[in-house]
């Protein structure tokens, strides 16, 4: 008894793809009027990586204390533009993404001096100025300061603050504001989303 059978054609320098006669009619549709990704004039980046997610990702409770801990209403205002909601790669599902209510208190190395590029390294001047700026959020991360410490050795406490996250987009952090395609990394199948919202995503997801 004769099963059904594809015939494909190896001969080619391309991947090796097995598809029947109807999938290789649309792909080959696609390829005629698309353009490959790798054609495209855009940039992927990975999402942010905090190195303790216990201490930077919070819920909404904890971010309504912290903003409830601040001493002013400029504090307030500044505390509550630093905790950004955040996506990770299980809120992203296929053509949409389910926020969890979660919020990342979004800090880069040597702030709140990010942009200072006299600061090569850890830097006591940045962190007194965050502490006397922020201090809700300071406390805040100072309950966590032990295992914060204790990330990357050979980083923390060197090349950026003990309360700063590991990898915050430096060259990128400007596109977490803007319109975006976002995906996770691992899945057993893809799942894409677009984003208008402004959320930060973690290392578990592309934009």
């Amino acid at each position: 008894m004769q099963q059904e059978h594809t015939i494909c054609d190896f001969s080619d320098s391309n991947s090796w793809v097995i598809l029947s006669p109807i999938e290789q009619s649309i792909r080959r549709k696609i390829e005629s009027i698309g353009t490959p990704l790798k054609d495209w004039d855009i940039n992927i980046y990975r999402g942010v990586l905090t190195g303790y997610n216990d201490a930077f990702i919070i819920s909404t409770e904890k971010r309504d204390e912290i903003l409830a801990n601040c001493q002013t209403e400029g504090e307030r205002q500044k505390t509550a533009e630093l905790i950004r909601p955040i996506l990770r790669g299980r809120d992203i599902k296929r053509y949409g993404y389910d926020w969890a209510g979660q919020w990342l208190i979004y800090i880069p190395w040597h702030f709140p001096y990010q942009f200072d590029e006299s600061i090569t390294g850890a830097s006591e001047k940045a962190e007194k100025a965050f502490k006397e700026q922020y201090p809700a959020v300071y406390n805040h991360m100072l309950e966590y300061k032990e295992p914060l410490s204790k990330r990357n050795k050979a980083e923390t406490g060197i090349r950026y603050e003990w309360y700063a996250m590991q990898r915050w987009g430096a060259k990128y952090w400007e596109d977490f504001s803007k319109p975006k395609i976002v995906w996770k990394i691992i899945g057993n199948q893809m799942a894409f989303a677009y984003d208008a919202n402004n959320y930060v995503m973690n290392n578990a997801c592309y934009i």
